[in-house]
């Protein structure tokens, strides 16, 4: 077990239902059952510390990076709040939301399925396809599987994950990585913009999923995925573009856009639809 008593005002639930992690599932009880990079544990908040059950204390530097404890987000924040009032509306809707940093290829592989997509079906067609490929951790949980196992597969081969033309996407991203063609590392080495490009490379890899890789995967804080949702959000209360006082960190700014988008505007704005949108429109 490993205990985070410093989490900087995290809110787990926040953080893992604002649609940008699609492995985690709630416990009857309270607390999400979960797996990263091979690793399965369960979370649950005691107060304001984590509690990672399962997880080891060789394991502790990556769980810190993952759920960002290593980033000053209460100061961040007061930055955002003390310089736009619209955007501190945004954070105090859910101040406790973190932006996590997610294994490459399990990132690259989850917005690729969330094109088109709900929350709700994205998690499931995660689940079956960690489920039927990926290997056993224990407590019912299995690993993303990896970038050679989905490679030598066909489309036809995954058909069981009800994906539609998603399948084919999955695959080719798999046998870019597979053959080193597409890497962490590259990426990593890269500007944005040529990052971006880079990964567009693969099939069916727009500027919102690269972008979402860039964000939740590389910390690029910068970077802002668009999908119609934000742009309508954004168009409402940032019309001008990002406020000066989130720069560098528009990416982080946007989750709480988002966040409070999805709540707030669709009953404010009659000319819109009154149901919550989907994360990847």
């Amino acid at each position: 077990m490993l205990l985070f008593e410093e989490t900087g005002g995290l809110d787990l639930d926040a953080t893992l239902r604002c649609g940008q992690t699609f492995l985690w599932r709630p416990l009857e009880g309270g607390g999400w059952a979960g797996t990263a990079a091979g690793r399965a544990v369960t979370a649950r908040m005691e107060g304001k510390a984590l509690v990672l059950e399962g997880a080891d204390e060789a394991d502790r530097a990556f769980w810190e990076r993952y759920f960002a404890l290593d980033l000053d987000y209460p100061a961040l924040l007061g930055r955002f709040c003390a310089g736009s009032k619209r955007l501190a509306a945004c954070v105090e809707h859910s101040p406790g939301i973190r932006v996590l940093r997610q294994p490459f290829f399990e990132t690259l592989c989850c917005f690729i399925i969330s094109q088109n997509n709900n929350i709700p079906r994205i998690t499931a067609i995660t689940g079956r396809l960690c489920e039927g490929l990926g290997a056993p951790l224990g407590g019912g949980l299995h690993a993303f599987p990896a970038p050679e196992v989905l490679a030598a597969l066909r489309p036809e081969d995954l058909a069981f994950l009800r994906a539609g033309w998603r399948a084919e996407y999955l695959i080719d991203a798999a046998r870019w990585v597979a053959l080193g063609l597409v890497s962490e590392a590259a990426l990593t080495s890269l500007p944005d913009a040529e990052a971006r490009a880079l990964l567009m490379t693969v099939k069916g890899v727009g500027p919102k999923v690269a972008d979402c890789v860039l964000l939740y995967s590389l910390s690029r804080w910068s970077v802002v995925p668009m999908d119609v949702w934000m742009k309508r959000a954004m168009a409402r209360l940032f019309p001008r573009g990002a406020p000066v006082c989130c720069r560098p960190y528009q990416g982080i700014a946007q989750q709480f856009i988002f966040d409070y988008a999805r709540d707030v505007l669709p009953r404010k704005t009659a000319d819109k639809k009154t149901t919550k949108p989907r994360r990847n429109d």
